[in-house]
């Protein structure tokens, strides 16, 4: 293990010594040490599977330890209840937020701890307080009476950090905070960090974005396969290179796997986009994508960039437009149409839109294909688990298994499972929203490498993605969206990240 000198002179207002974590045939956690103090960022590593959602949830008293202890302001403390972790000061805003979509804003922040007078929930003052706290997170515009779930998901992680305010909060841990928000939001988010951690917060911060870390970020403790192999290192003095070794256990020096010759965009295309528009979100979307080229989406959240991908999969219904795979054009609003003319999709939200979680790994993958393993009306299961398990095993589909639920597989192995689906499907077409979006450095290159061999096999690919140098290290070809429009296309090698950055922000057209 290696470690930097203590943190500060002051005691650590958080302790966890020795935190082992079974369950049944695996070891979670093997004796895991963090250190918090307040008033600073605690950043949290760790390539998928490494730990920290069960270290974060044996924090915040959703798992008991089987062994170790926790001190808190330099004593002992037993968390018991969820609710004794939030009586002592702790909050969690977990990846996959906890907000009950039928409830108001206001109704959810005050969830648990509702304002009342004489056993009668006060609306006018629930509402008030929330507006105080969403005006204090930067977004004001947020109403506190609208239903949760017709907001964004970026709108739902202010919601969620809202929530976690409404208590004393003295430690704050946030799992992956900024998946679902682009810059701007970003900016804000780090802005309150930095006002709570001025007043005394000490924060846990999960982030895979290792430049986030560097923004943000105070100390630093490492986890790899459930232990400690770097605690409270300091950021400024940690080199990202001996970061991701850490975490990895191995040097990646290239990411983006290299491009192989120019990929011919003559002839006719595979994937053809004509005037493709949806009212109020998109208008005029022209695209193109030949075989063996990757053609990348950049731009902020709420471009209009996932809606594009949705609707020339069939899951939207455009006013206008055209879509068109190897010349045939396909039925507006079809899914089945879609597919059946070789479009693949693994959308944003793998969870709860691309993924049957506690279904087996080999009925995820086959569950696009199950014509081909049907009999007389009657599914041969042996034949899907036999070429589920050569999928997934060409795709590194970690651990092993096809009958393991994937529920029980890492972020970045549950994109793989997508990602096998198409494989097996034989696409031609496969559209990619936010391909690495809470996947850890190692697996990002594994996906990365996937993604340009079945571009290198011939299939055409669209890339959504918020992180500029995803789109520009792994596209071939770049359009620009703001507010539903195209700005610019071009070669993903005559543009940077600066000149985006300029488009998405000013929507001048190059």
């Amino acid at each position: 293990m290696t470690s930097s000198s203590a943190a500060g002179t002051a005691a650590p207002l958080l302790e966890m010594r020795g935190i082992v974590k079974r369950f049944p045939g695996v070891l979670a956690l093997g004796g895991v040490e963090l250190e918090v103090h307040a008033g600073q960022v605690h950043c949290l590593l760790g390539q998928n599977g490494a730990g920290k959602s069960t270290l974060i949830k044996v924090l915040s008293a959703s798992y008991q330890p089987d062994e170790g202890q926790i001190f808190w302001e330099g004593e002992p403390v037993s968390l018991d209840t969820p609710q004794t972790a939030m009586d002592l000061g702790i909050s969690t805003i977990y990846q996959e937020l906890d907000l009950v979509p039928e409830l108001s804003v206001a109704e959810n922040i005050f969830l648990g701890h509702e304002i009342s007078r004489g056993g009668f929930t006060q609306a006018g003052e629930t509402n008030r307080r929330a507006r105080d706290l969403l005006a204090r997170l930067g977004h004001p515009e947020i109403p506190a009476t609208r239903a949760v779930g017709r907001l964004s998901p970026a709108a739902q992680q202010i919601v969620s950090m809202a929530r976690a305010l409404s208590h004393d909060t003295r430690l704050l841990i946030l799992d992956e905070p900024s998946a679902a928000l682009d810059q701007g939001e970003v900016d804000s988010l780090f802005r309150v960090i930095r006002d709570l951690t001025a007043e005394g917060v000490a924060v846990v911060y999960i982030s895979h974005r290792l430049e986030e870390i560097r923004q943000i970020g105070d100390r630093i403790t490492v986890l790899k396969d459930g232990s400690t192999v770097a605690s409270s290192l300091t950021v400024e003095d940690t080199p990202t290179a001996e970061l991701i070794t850490l975490m990895t256990g191995r040097s990646i020096e290239y990411v983006f796997p290299p491009r192989g010759d120019a990929v011919p965009v003559s002839g006719e295309p595979v994937l053809e986009v004509i005037g493709l528009e949806l009212p109020g979100v998109f208008t005029g979307v022209d695209l193109s994508v030949h075989a063996g080229e990757i053609v990348g989406l950049a731009g902020l959240v709420g471009a209009g960039r996932s809606e594009i991908l949705e609707t020339v999969y069939g899951a939207r219904r455009p006013s206008a437009g055209t879509v068109r795979v190897e010349g045939r054009e396909l039925r507006r609003g079809s899914v089945p149409d879609a597919v059946k003319a070789g479009v693949g999709l693994a959308p944003e939200e793998r969870k709860s839109q691309g993924l049957l979680l506690d279904q087996a790994v080999y009925r995820n993958v086959t569950v696009s294909s199950l014509g081909r393993f049907s009999r007389l009306g009657l599914l041969d299961s042996r034949q899907e688990r036999r070429r589920s398990r050569e999928v997934t095993e060409s795709l590194d589909v970690r651990p092993a298994g096809v009958d393991r639920l994937v529920r029980l597989l890492s972020g970045g192995n549950q994109q793989k499972v997508v990602l096998s689906r198409w494989l097996m499907r034989e696409c031609r077409v496969l559209l990619l929203d936010e391909p690495t979006r809470g996947v850890d450095v190692g697996a990002r290159a594994e996906i990365y490498a996937v993604v340009r061999s079945l571009a290198d096999s011939g299939v055409a690919v669209v890339v959504v993605s918020s992180e500029v140098e995803e789109v520009l290290g792994l596209a071939d070809r770049v359009l620009v969206v703001r507010e539903g429009r195209v700005v610019h296309e071009g070669p993903a090698s005559e543009i940077d990240e600066s000149r985006v950055l300029d488009l998405v922000m000013e929507g001048s057209a190059a």
